[in-house]
């Protein structure tokens, strides 16, 4: 199932192209997708990230194990469909309900933080969600939320940030 929704991805820049083919080419190599053993076994596996927004701005949260600010999400269990992992992951972590039930972004990284080293095939999954929506935050997993404009985002510094935030924010822009 993974497959058929990456395949349908239509990337935005040769990065994107380049993350969707080798992904494909990985789900035809194998049926070892899902995490099994934290933080990675296997040492490749995929996850949903699901990105609340509101007009132009994103909810972000400060990951204490990455130590970047990142879209909430989590890794797929084992036969879940990427979409359920990205509305359950939404719920979990803000305690908000809804997220989009198709990706519209796929990036191939090398984690870093506390756990740094394994590759998470990420989908991105938008959500609406009101800037007012009351959250419930797992401050386990979170030092802070808070809502950014596209306009906070390109002013600080990248490195604070999921090395491909900017990218899905250009891919997402409303014109």
């Amino acid at each position: 199932m993974p497959r058929d929704l990456i395949a349908s991805l239509t990337p935005s820049d040769d990065l994107e192209a380049r993350h969707v083919a080798d992904t494909l080419a990985w789900l035809e190599s194998t049926d070892d997708i899902y995490r099994r053993v934290k933080p990675a076994t296997p040492p490749k596996h995929l996850v949903s990230y699901v990105v609340p927004m509101d007009g132009d701005a994103v909810l972000l949260v400060d990951h204490r194990n990455a130590q970047l600010w990142l879209p909430p999400g989590g890794h797929v269990d084992p036969g879940e469909d990427p979409a359920v992992t990205a509305a359950r992951e939404l719920e979990e972590e803000l305690g908000v309900t809804g997220a989009a039930a198709t990706p519209v972004f796929l990036t191939v990284t090398v984690t870093v933080g506390l756990d740094a080293g394994h590759t998470d095939v990420s989908l991105w999954f938008p959500a609406d969600v009101s800037r007012d929506e009351p959250l419930t935050v797992d401050e386990g997993e979170f030092a802070g939320v808070r809502w950014w404009t596209r306009a906070e985002i390109a002013a600080a510094d990248p490195a604070r940030f999921d090395p491909h935030l900017g990218r899905f924010l250009k891919k997402t822009a409303v014109s």
